[in-house]
């Protein structure tokens, strides 16, 4: 096994959690039924949502993404006027997402980041959402963009995880082989059978006692660790 020289993040439930705040997202449907001249909101919120459902169903079955026009313009949206659109895609899907809930930084995520770039780990984020511009935003608003290497996001390659397409291009902007990568997620399916079929040196499961006790572990999707606290990626022998 080659030294392990990266270490790759999801987002979703893994460095990033996504909590209930009522008002922080009726403010954000609000302004989505804004953004696309609707007046009732509720009414504009429950269309998308059940445009939703068949959008999501193509991009796991296909394993792509689209980006916030195309998802907009062929799947949620298609009504609106194009050159309209295109001007409030972005922050369409924004908005859609904080509909969902308030995101913050799992408890210990700073304090792994900085440990594992002062060690002089590469680090990247390989993640599957939706939305252009949410991640480069937060990065650069909390000053952590200098941390990251590479930022691998399926609407913005197309790809979802778990095509080992996304790893390896993660891989390659780290300039790194992917025996050489850790990869942290949560998802045993999604996120460890992706990173095995590329080859990842190391796959890190961040999963609570309680959803683990839930779940099957196969040859298939088997991690190399399990943590419960995302602090102790700091304590990993693979990543002294």
């Amino acid at each position: 096994m080659k030294k392990i020289k990266g270490v790759f993040f999801d987002l979703g439930g893994t460095l990033r959690i996504c909590e209930e705040n009522p008002g922080h997202q009726e403010k954000a449907k609000a302004r989505m039924a804004e953004l696309a001249g609707r007046a009732d909101v509720k009414d504009f919120i429950d269309m998308v949502e059940a445009r939703y459902a068949p959008y999501r169903d193509w991009a796991l079955t296909e394993n792509r993404e689209a980006g916030d026009f195309e998802l907009w313009h062929k799947w949620l949206l298609p009504e609106m006027d194009a050159g309209a659109l295109e001007k409030v895609c972005h922050e369409l899907t924004f908005q859609y997402r904080q509909a969902k809930g308030k995101r913050r930084v799992v408890d210990g995520g700073l304090q792994v980041i900085r440990g594992l770039y002062e060690r002089g780990y590469r680090l990247g984020i390989i993640s599957n959402l939706i939305g252009e511009d949410e991640i480069p935003d937060w990065l650069r608003e909390d000053g952590l963009t200098q941390y990251f290497g590479a930022v691998i996001l399926s609407s913005v390659c197309r790809i979802r995880k778990p095509d080992p397409e996304i790893y390896r291009l993660g891989c390659e902007e780290l300039g790194l082989e992917p025996e050489e990568c850790v990869s942290v997620a949560d998802n045993l399916g999604r996120d460890i059978t992706g990173a095995k079929a590329v080859g990842i040196g190391a796959n890190v499961l961040f999963i609570s006692p309680e959803k683990l006790a839930k779940k099957t572990i196969t040859d298939e999707n088997r991690p190399d660790f399990i943590v419960h606290q995302f602090k102790d990626i700091l304590d990993l022998p693979i990543l002294q």
